[in-house]
């Protein structure tokens, strides 16, 4: 059994980020090292150029698309294997701002093929911590078309006319690629996305580095990945349950569940041809698959289970919440849902 795959954990990868905060050190408790301003912590990561690396059993020390590579389906399902290949495609991360973040888009999968590159960038925001008063943007406040926006953009006000929504421990709100938006300063969040780090830049609040200089802005890039259409509202609702799986959002690219728990469950995936992610955002929980296979995430970190094991047992070392996710590639969509 020594040699057989197992659930997995990651080293954290952490970035210094022009608006990021101390959250991530505080908060979670994390050794950030020499960073001055730790504005993400990457919990689980297949992005090529930022892999997370194994930290538990015989795999300790390899990258997780090597393991990909490897175990292929029998990690991450027979149909997502067939569709990403050898690259994980789910990133899971922790972000703390301290300021603003620049106003930005993300392009589709269509548009980010056409432009060579690997993949569009879909993402939800759960709000782990907000101080009073915090906002981010997501769309626009009123009907805009492609006038109004360059208009606003070239007289440095596009802000005005953003949709600015007040945010609390607890929120979520979905973002899908198309979808102009900004992190606000005072909140921390977990973001789960696809495999991807392109970010159009289209606003940057005029801010100069110690070189004087503005980052670079994709302006050109951004206009024909924006989605212009108002919508009537931008915060997902839900519902929680004590040890119930609560689904809060579910799309092609991933379905994200909220489980909070003060007693010990277990999760039955056998109906699931996907890998699972369980991302522990607040306390501490334990684990154990049928196979024996043991450990504790604690908040901030994240467990892979891959696709063959089929049954685990989570506890709560502390009153835990945990983020629950995975793929269901379309024609396995009738399969139901994993509660």
């Amino acid at each position: 059994m020594e040699n057989t795959l197992y659930p997995l954990e990651f080293k954290p990868i952490f970035r210094e980020k022009i608006w990021g905060g101390k959250k991530i050190k505080t908060k979670f408790n994390f050794d950030i090292g020499t960073l001055k301003n730790c504005g993400e912590l990457w919990s689980l990561s297949g992005y090529p150029q930022e892999q997370s690396v194994i930290s538990n059993g015989f795999l300790a020390g390899n990258e997780l698309n090597e393991i990909v590579e490897i175990y292929m389906d029998d990690l991450v399902g027979g149909a997502i294997y067939d569709k990403f290949q050898n690259v994980f495609p789910i990133l899971v991360k922790i972000l703390d701002a301290e300021d603003w973040l620049s106003i930005q888009v993300h392009p589709d999968d269509k548009l980010a093929q056409e432009r060579g590159l690997a993949g569009g960038k879909t993402e939800m925001w759960y709000i782990l911590d907000a101080d009073p008063k915090s906002q981010l943007i997501a769309g626009f406040s009123e009907k805009v078309n492609e006038h109004t926006y360059l208009r606003k953009l070239e007289e440095k006000k596009l802000p005005e006319i953003m949709n600015y929504e007040d945010v609390a421990k607890g929120d979520v709100f979905f973002m899908p690629s198309g979808r102009v938006h900004a992190l606000g300063p005072g909140i921390l969040l977990a973001e789960i996305q696809q495999t991807s780090d392109t970010t159009y830049r289209i606003y940057d609040w005029d801010r100069k580095d110690e070189n004087g200089n503005g980052r670079e802005l994709h302006l050109k890039e951004a206009m024909q990945a924006i989605d212009f259409k108002l919508y009537d509202n931008y915060k997902t609702e839900y519902q929680t349950s004590f040890n119930k799986t609560t689904e809060i959002v579910d799309t092609p690219f991933f379905t994200t569940n909220i489980i909070q728990l003060n007693k010990a469950i277990k999760k039955d995936y056998s109906q699931l041809d996907s890998f699972v992610i369980l991302l522990c955002i607040e306390g501490e929980f334990g684990y154990k698959n049928e196979f024996e296979h043991q450990g504790k995430i604690r908040a901030g970190e994240s467990l892979l289970i891959p696709a063959l094991h089929h049954e685990i047992n989570i506890y709560p070392i502390k009153d835990c919440k945990i983020l629950e996710i995975y793929i269901i590639i379309n024609e396995e969509k009738d399969k139901g849902k994993i509660l």
